[in-house]
């Protein structure tokens, strides 16, 4: 049960969002994660072209005809204001009623910060695509998405007391089919080059265990102030 739970003074005081088990292993993934996002960046700082690999990719993936075009823009609805409330909302409820309040954090706050890095991000990389004014890298939608699919993985993950190696897997996993998926999508519609993607997904990697840390940390203290 170590990768469930909090433990104060040797009780069990809440569910952790980032399984203890699992923190050194998504730590490495974390660090792994953020180089790919700086070296990805420089790389590609101030195109307005893809490049080599993207064209390759691009070429195969982008104006796919019915059905997939269809499912291409049901999947990019989901990085949209709406698509995301949508997905944001059956979270939360779900955690809210499980009666778990910090994972319902974790599933607002995770991608809210992996989709805020990646605004950030954008204007000092200051990739364009279809035009001067839409910056391309890292892509938001990808970023959310895969964030929100972390999110949900980690609580899979405490929730079955899943090991290090397990757990860390799943995670992975999960979340990098997410951000394939959303990829796809984005590349799928033209939206973005496809290392604009992988630069989306690497910052939900890098983001949401750190918020998940963090969201575990400052419940864990204010709890103990107020005993």
């Amino acid at each position: 049960m170590g990768g469930t739970v909090t433990v104060t003074d040797g009780k069990v005081t809440a569910a952790a969002v980032l399984p203890v088990a699992m923190r050194g292993r998504l730590a490495v993934v974390a660090v792994l994660a953020g180089l790919v996002v700086l070296v990805l960046g420089v790389r590609y700082a101030g195109d307005a072209v893809p490049g080599r690999t993207d064209a390759r990719i691009g070429e195969a993936a982008y104006g796919v005809g019915a059905p997939w075009w269809h499912v291409a823009n049901a999947t990019d609805f989901l990085g949209d204001p709406g698509g995301a409330l949508l997905l944001l909302t059956a979270g939360v409820v779900g955690c809210l009623r499980a009666r778990r309040t910090r994972a319902a954090v974790l599933l607002l706050a995770g991608p809210a910060l992996a989709v805020g890095v990646t605004r950030l991000l954008k204007p000092l990389a200051a990739r364009t695509i279809n035009g001067d004014d839409n910056l391309a890298f890292p892509s938001g939608h990808t970023a959310f998405l895969t964030a929100f699919a972390l999110a949900l993985a980690l609580l899979a993950a405490g929730r079955f007391g899943l090991g290090p190696t397990s757990g860390t897997v799943l995670a992975v996993a999960v979340a990098s089919a997410a951000g394939a998926l959303m990829g796809w999508a984005q590349v799928a519609t033209g939206a973005h080059y496809p290392t604009d993607t992988v630069g989306g997904c690497c910052t939900a990697l890098a983001v949401v265990p750190a918020a998940a840390w963090v969201i575990d940390r400052v419940a864990d203290t204010r709890r103990a102030h107020a005993r």
